[in-house]
Order: structure tokens, then C-alpha cells, then sequence
């Protein structure tokens, strides 16, 4: 579905101010009638009882490199500037730069490090508008923000060839001369480019005039050829429309997450920049209301989200409200909200009824998330750098005990059959052997190269075991291998990668063991609190209860278990573990991050009766209950605590 560009906007029709744009077909997509007299400019606030200020400017420093940051947009301003009609008050936007300026770097704030303005900053685009225009955004200028500004039907006529305009007088390229994110214009001064710096890149902002030409297209796209391995977001006045109607209260949004579509010119942006420029993943637009926003899939096949944000048709013609879009690269997530500055300055006390309602907006085309992976999307003009493999020799730290990795021994999805041998690296002869539970097909354990990206060997065991009835190969040391007798009086580190697969259960799966020393609880005169006699005596598992990590061992120091517990791990995922002990307290950790199920109790060394270890094969009773079921990476065992700048996933 198109929006056409000659069909007003949604607004029902009567005697006041939106009333008297439709039947001039300048709601939403109408042509604006721009003012070029010289009509009397009243000055001042028109409506001072409802205004408000904070009184405060704080510093403009975003934080360049932290992986979350903002970026703010804010939409159609057109009703606070009126000036041909005396009508204009610069409090509300002004109140938005503050929030801005104060918003950035400092831990309790929003780290904006750039604001978008999507177009229609006037209503009349009259040099007296733009005059106050100037004021507003002087307040920007004066803390050094970074902004972007683009012109809409109600500030210009015709497409961007219309040449001098109060507009381009005002906020063209001059005004942005000493701004160190100002990239450049195409020759007309209407479309221009920016680049911020966020989470440690460089992010491109390309702010198109509400009407591009062919020169102005393809001016874009040689900017985003010069800058091939930056992100883009496109800023325009019209892009997308929505598809649903909000005349009745509550506002009716439909599918919040595709609500939107293309306009008849926004199809023309799409096919001639967006579509063939995999960079663009992001567009925003006003223009239009109600707010709303659909995704696209571009030719290189990947996510284009497309939005429309505008609150013109809402209290105090928006109020200057801004969109806040906050990047979490570690979440790879973009949460939105919409809030009101203005607003939220006044005491909540004195505000009326619409300003309460309108202090912050929190339906679901105006508060939401959109989940994208930066590294993924981003990987066709950024591939992704693959860590190389490394030496084991490198990984052979002071006091390695064994070291097991799966790399350059056999053919991906070739199997291991009983009998079949893995080396131990570390040297002291801890070599493991295939063993198969009876009645187990032959491919239950097999070879692969697929990894954790920070693991040193390229290669995993993939391991299909289970229980009831037991059937699965798994791996164990020799009778008489040195390992089997250690009891780590000094403290111990044992690290593995495991990822589970989609076809992992709890019933079946659950309780099974990555790592495991043989030798029950019991024999060894284990007895107290949640002691199980016939559990083995170290197992580094994944329980059923859902998926979580479990190390649990019996130190030297005490008649019953030491557990540590870990959160819920994620099917599909390769994820690095890690247990260290420094000889008192042992630590789990998922990720290079501790858990918080480490108990604060001693549990000095592991006991041993001198029998072997298991990879992936559980003992109980006696005898083997369960094998593993998933993917095992390079396993390694040291006599020492290690430091996190030690663990196999360090760089």
C-alpha cells in the first residue's frame, strides 16, 4: 500500500487551525503557501500561562565510545512558528535543546550525542518565523550539540532546485560552518550530511529536502560511496505514511509494528537511495500523523525500519517533543520513547489535564524496541573480523594441568567411533578415549568447526546423548592418567566452551555433564546437607532447570557440596564457562561474568579416589546415567586461579 501525496491528512475537517489547513490541503501532505512579505513580526510568548522552563543548561559532552547512546529527533515544530499570524512561542523547543544538552555523557543521563529535526519547523516558512527559528536553535549552537535540520512543505515550495528561500538563510549550510559533525551539502544547501561519533564508529546522517531532485539523489549517493563502511540514517520530511486512522481516543495504532507505508514519493527515495544502499538501515520521517513504522527488506535482503514520528495534531501542537532513540549495542537493541520536555519541567502540580497526558507517550507506536543485531546488519559493508585460531602452545599458561581442543583431527560431521583418542596438549599425558554406551548410533559424536568466535581452536565435539533409555559416546582419561589423582590444594581453574541445541530437553538432557570426575560422594565418606552418596564428585553440568550451569563439587575441607549456580543459558548460543577457586572460594563465571549463585562458603581443592574424568558423560551409581547432549569446545584445567586476563576468551 502507497500513501498518496495528494490525499489529506486524517484530520477531521472544522472551523479552527487544522480545519483551515486541510480545506487549504496543507495537513500533511499539502503544499505549503510560504509567506515572502514582510508582515509585522508581535514578538513574545503568546500563551505564557502554559509556559514553562527548567531555567538550566548543562554541558554538551556525549561519551563517543560508550556502547549506548541516543539519538534525539524531533519532528514537526511547524505550529510554534507562525509569525505572519503573530503567533509564535520558542519556550517548548527550547525546553527540548536543554533536556538535550543536559542528556549527554554523564552516567545519569541519555549520552545524546545528536539531535535530527525532521522538518516543518515553521508553519508559514516567513522570514519572521525563521528569525525565531534562529533564536531557538542558537541555544544549540552556543553548547556545540550536534544537530541536523532539513526542510518540509511547510518551510519551502517546489523541490530542492527552488533556489533562495528564508529557510536556506536561515539553517542552510552556513549555519553548520563550525559544527565538527557537519560532513557537507549538495550544491543547493537543502540536502546536507553529518557524522557523529557513537560506540566507538562513525554513524552518517543524511538530512534529504522534503522534494530531492535527481542531482540531490545522486549527490546522496556518492556520499555514502565516500563513507563505504559507515552506518546510515536517512532523514526526511516524507518518507512514510501511516495506514491506520487515530481520530478515536484511545488512539487505535492497529499492528504497532506495521502500521506504516510508503508515500508515492517515499517509494521514489526508496528505489532511487535506499533500496540499493545496504547501509541506510534506518529512516525517519514526520510529515504525516498518526506516528507509526513498517520494515522493509532493501536488495542485499536485510531489515530497512522506516518511521514516522509527529505530534503536531497533539496538545500544544506537539510541544516540541522529541523521540528518543537509545542504541544498546551490547543488547543489540533500539529502545524508543517519546517524552515532552516542555512538560515535564512544569511541577507536576501545575500542570493542566492535557499536559499530564502529554508529559510522556507511551502507547506502542510511541514507546517500543526494535531489536537488530549491529554486527549482523552491519556486516556487508563492515565484515565482521573472524579471530584467527591460535597456537595452543599459546594457550599453555603457568600451571596447565590439561588442555583438549578439537581442531585438525577429524572432518566436520565425520565420526568419532570407540577407541578414538584426543590429546591432551598440555604434555602431562591426560589423553582422552571414546567410549560408546551400547546399542548408540555411530554418529552420536562427531566432529565440527563450528565455535565460539573467542575460542582458540576452531572445532567442537557435537555430542547427541541422553537418557532413557542411556545411549551417547563420551570421552575419558586413561586409568592411570596424572589427572585423576590432583586435589588442587592451591586452587583451580576449569574452562570450557558449550552451546545446546534447539532439540535439547530437560527430561532428557537435563543434569548431563560437560566435565566430570569419576568416583561417588559416598565412597569418598562424603555425608551432611545436600549430599547425594552416589553423585560423582566434581560435575561441571547443564541442569533442567532451565538450561543453567551447575558446578558442584566436593572440596577437601568439608563432608558435603559446594554448588554454584548460573542464570539460564540460551539454545543456539555458544557460551564460555569458566569455575575458578583461589584455594577458599570458588567463583563461576558465564561470559567473563561472575554469577550470583557463587556461595560465600570455603571449599578448598576437590576430592579425588584417584578415578578418571568424563567429557561429557555423567556417573551415578556407578555406572554412566547420562551423556551430553550439545557442543563442547577447547576444555582446559590449570592448578591456579586464574585471572579474567588469563581465560581462553582473552584477547
Amino acid at each position: 500500500m502507497s500513501i498518496n501525496d495528494d490525499t489529506p491528512s486524517h484530520e477531521p475537517a472544522g472551523q479552527n487551525r487544522r480545519g483551515f489547513l486541510r480545506n487549504a490541503a496543507l495537513a500533511g501532505a499539502g503544499a505549503a503557501a510560504v509567506g515572502v512579505g514582510t508582515s509585522a513580526f508581535g514578538g513574545g510568548s503568546a500563551f505564557a500561562a502554559d509556559s514553562a522552563t527548567s531555567g538550566r543548561t548543562g554541558t554538551w559532552r556525549p561519551d563517543p565510545t560508550a556502547l549506548q547512546f541516543t539519538l534525539a529527533v524531533m519532528p514537526d515544530t511547524q505550529f510554534l512558528y507562525w509569525g505572519s499570524q503573530d503567533s509564535v512561542n520558542r519556550t517548548p523547543q527550547e525546553e527540548s535543546f536543554r533536556y538535550i544538552i543536559d542528556s549527554t555523557g554523564d552516567a545519569t543521563g541519555d549520552n545524546i550525542v545528536f539531535m535530527a529535526h525532521l522538518g516543518d519547523l515553521t508553519q508559514d516558512g516567513d522570514p519572521t518565523s525563521f528569525q525565531q527559528v534562529d533564536k531557538a536553535f542558537a541555544l544549540l549552537d552556543s553548547h556545540g550539540a550536534a544537530y541536523s535540520v532539513l526542510a518540509g512543505n511547510h518551510d519551502v515550495t517546489g523541490d530542492d532546485s527552488r533556489g533562495d528561500t528564508a529557510y536556506l538563510r536561515t539553517m542552510g549550510p552556513r549555519r553548520f560552518k563550525r559544527a565538527r559533525t557537519f560532513a557537507g551539502s549538495d550544491p543547493t544547501g537543502y540536502n546536507t550530511a553529518h557524522i557523529f561519533q557513537a560506540a566507538g564508529r562513525s554513524w552518517l546522517v543524511l538530512a534529504l529536502d522534503w522534494r530531492t531532485t535527481e542531482q540531490g539523489f545522486a549527490w546522496a549517493n556518492d556520499v555514502i560511496k565516500a563513507h563505504p563502511k559507515t552506518p546510515v540514517i536517512l532523514t526526511s520530511h516524507d518518507i512514510v505514511g501511516p495506514t491506520y486512522d487515530d481520530n478515536v481516543f484511545p488512539y487505535q495504532s492497529g499492528d504497532p509494528e506495521n502500521n506504516a507505508a510508503l508515500s508515492d514519493y517515499g517509494q521514489t527515495v526508496w528505489d532511487k537511495l535506499v533500496n540499493d544502499n545496504d547501509q541506510i538501515f534506518l529512516t525517519l520521517n514526520g510529515h504525516y500523523w498518526p506516528s507509526g513504522r513498517t520494515t522493509k527488506k532493501n536488495a542485499a535482503g536485510n531489515d530497512v525500519h522506516l518511521h514516522i514520528t509527529n505530534y503536531q495534531n497533539r496538545y500544544f501542537g506537539g510541544g516540541g517533543m522529541i523521540r528518543l532513540y537509545h542504541f544498546d549495542l551490547a543488547r543489540d537493541t533500539i529502545d524508543v520513547e517519546t517524552v515532552n520536555p516542555w512538560i515535564l519541567a512544569q511541577k507536576p502540580e501545575s500542570r493542566n489535564e492535557l499536559a499530564a497526558e502529554h508529559a510522556r507517550i507511551t502507547g506502542p507506536v510511541d514507546t517500543f524496541s526494535v531489536a537488530i543485531d549491529f554486527e549482523q546488519r552491519f556486516s556487508g559493508f563492515v565484515p565482521v573480523p573472524v579471530r584467527p585460531a591460535r597456537p595452543a602452545g599459546k594457550e599453555l599458561v603457568k600451571g596447565t594441568l590439561a588442555y583438549w581442543r578439537f581442531d585438525g583431527q577429524g572432518a566436520p560431521g565425520t565420526s568419532l567411533a570407540a577407541g578414538d583418542t584426543v590429546r591432551d596438549l598440555s604434555g602431562r599425558g591426560n589423553d582422552l578415549t571414546v567410549v560408546t554406551v551400547p546399542g548408540t548410533a555411530a554418529d552420536a559424536l562427531t566432529w565440527s568447526d563450528d565455535h565460539h568466535p573467542d575460542q582458540p581452536g576452531h572445532a567442537s565435539l557435537k555430542f547427541a546423548g541422553g537418557r532413557n533409555p542411556v545411549h551417547g559416546s563420551y570421552l575419558t582419561t586413561g586409568a592411570k592418567a596424572p589427572l585423576n589423582t590432583q586435589t588442587f590444594t592451591s586452587g583451580y581453574t576449569i574452562e570450557t566452551f558449550v552451546m545446546m541445541p534447539l532439540d535439547w530437553d530437560a527430561a532428557n538432557n537435563g543434569n548431563a555433564s560437560v566435565l566430570s570426575r569419576r568416583g561417588a560422594a559416598g565412597s569418598a565418606g562424603k555425608h551432611g546437607k545436600n549430599t547425594d552418596p552416589d553423585e560423582p564428585l566434581v560435575q561441571f553440568a547443564i541442569t533442567n532447570n532451565g538450561r543453567e550451569v551447575q558446578f558442584n563439587h566436593y572440596p577437601l575441607n568439608d563432608t558435603y557440596p559446594t554448588t554454584n549456580w548460573s542464570h539460564g543459558l540460551a539454545e543456539l548460543t555458544w557460551w564460555h564457562v569458566a569455575v575458578v577457586n583461589d584455594g577458599r572460594l570458588t567463583k563461576l563465571y558465564v561470559e567473563g561474568a561472575p554469577v550470583v549463585d557463587n556461595p560465600n562458603r570455603v571449599s578448598a581443592g576437590l576430592t579425588s579416589l584417584g578415578l578418571p574424568w568424563l567429557v561429557g558423560g555423567h556417573e551415578y551409581a556407578g555406572a554412566v546415567d547420562v551423556v551430553f547432549h550439545g557442543s563442547v569446545g577447547d576444555i582446559r584445567i590449570v592448578n591456579r586461579p586464574l585471572p579474567m586476563s588469563e581465560f581462553l576468551t582473552s584477547r
